[in-house]
Parts: C-alpha cells; structure tokens; sequence
C-alpha cells in the first residue's frame, strides 16, 4: 500500500507509538457508542491492552504486508466488525461499520501517532503533517471507511477533532471503567515501573478537558516528569539501531521492498 518513501512508514513503523496505545483507546470510548462496543464486545476489564494489539497487528499488516496481507488483514476486520452491534447507554442502536464511528477510531488513532511521535522521535513539517493525513486516507479504506466520508485537508481533520473534544464527546461507565482498567491493570509487581510510564504517557497526552472529565489527577509536578521522559526516550531512540526502535512489520517491509 505504501512504501520506504512515504510518511505512514516512517512514523507507524516506530515501536515508541505504543505510549500512545491507553491515550487513543481511552478517546474513543469518550464516543459513547464506541464505548458500548468495546464494553460488550471486548474483555477490556481482564485483558485491557488485547483490544489495543489487535488493532496494531492489523494495522502494521496493512501498511506494511504485501498485497495479499494487507487485503486479508483488511477483509478480517471487516468481518469482526460486521458482528459488532446492538444499543448504547442511552437505547440509541450503534454499529461498528457506522462511518460516524469508524472515522472517530480513525482520528484518535491518527492524532495519537503524531501526538507520541513528535513527543518522543522527531517534529514534523506542516507539509510532513498533510502528506501523512493524505496517506491515512488508504488505510481508513481499509477499514471501511469511505474516502469521502474522512475531512477533505489535514487543516479540515483538525477543526473535526476539535469540534468532537468540544461537544461530540461524553463519558459514560463504560469509558470510566475502561480507563481504570487502562491506567490500573492487574499486573505482576515486576511490571509496575513500565506501567507508570505508560500512565504518566497515557494521562499527560490526554486533552485536559477529557481529563478532567475523567477525573484524572495532573499537575506541575507530573508535567515535568513527562517533559523528562520525552527528552531522555527522544535521546535514547536517536542512538538505538532500527532492529530495536522499529517494529518487526516495518522492518520485514523495508527488506521486502528492498
């Protein structure tokens, strides 16, 4: 779908993206039907991070398998998402394949590449930001979503995402619950310092309007700790060979390619 040149490669192929896994999760299910899928068709509250892997294992084989790969991975969540119905909290219907619902999935997904890239790897270029958003477009297709139905422009992606942060958003149970089971989930005492990492990520990135509406704690102290991170993980990246920093799909499609 894409190739060595493009931006989706040289941004989805980082495997820091995954700080930004509990962020993207946690804003769509601030879209209330979105969150009434994940509570009824997910495990979310015993296993919280599998919903967030298979979406990068299917995204990763579609922007960097071969054809066939990449029209298979595309086909089989079309068929996940075809079971994937039923009523919100509010009795209103929802449907997985609803372009209304797939383009909010899509935005925080695209919003939360650039957020943890250009944290943690390097800024980009307004231009580097169009070419990226242009070329999410194919992917969105791939998740069904029409073409037609994603904003024209980058400029026009990021007046839709404000417009949803300001009034197409709100939290129910379920989101709460997702985000506790997020920022709290039940791991060995071994994994607790790669778990703070990730809520320190997870909370600071998050919009402090949905933060606050979530009631999640944030403060100076916190603020600088993040800024600490960014700059220590940013260093570490620039000195770490691509068969570390990079995920294995990205590199499999660079040689391929080659």
């Amino acid at each position: 779908m894409f190739g060595p040149g493009s931006m989706t490669w040289r941004v989805n192929g980082e495997a820091v993206l995954l700080l930004g896994g509990g962020r993207a999760l946690i804003l769509q299910v601030a879209q209330p039907k979105v969150a009434a899928g994940v509570g009824e068709f997910s495990s979310y509250r015993t296993e919280p991070w599998n919903r967030l892997y298979r979406t990068l294992d299917t995204t990763l084989t579609i922007v960097f398998g071969d054809p066939e790969a990449s029209r298979a991975a595309s086909e089989r969540l079309r068929g996940v998402h075809e079971r994937v119905s039923g009523f919100d909290d509010r009795g209103e219907p929802y449907s997985a394949l609803d372009p209304e619902l797939l383009l909010w999935v899509q935005a925080t997904l695209i919003d939360t590449s650039l957020t943890i890239y250009e944290r943690y790897v390097a800024p980009l270029t307004s231009p580097e930001r169009d070419r990226f958003y242009e070329e999410m477009k194919a992917v969105a297709e791939a998740y069904s979503l029409p073409r037609e139905a994603m904003p024209a422009d980058y400029p026009a992606f990021r007046r839709y995402y404000s417009e949803m942060l300001a009034g197409g958003l709100r939290i129910t149970d379920t989101a709460r619950d997702v985000a506790d089971a997020v920022l709290r989930p039940d791991l060995p005492r071994v994994a607790w310092p790669a778990v703070e990492l990730l809520r320190l990520v997870t909370v600071g990135t998050l919009p402090p309007a949905l933060r606050d509406d979530l009631g999640l704690e944030w403060g100076a102290g916190r603020e600088r700790l993040l800024a600490a991170s960014e700059k220590a993980i940013r260093r570490l990246l620039a000195v770490l060979p691509a068969v570390v920093r990079r995920f294995p799909q990205a590199r499999t499609g660079v040689l391929r390619a080659a």
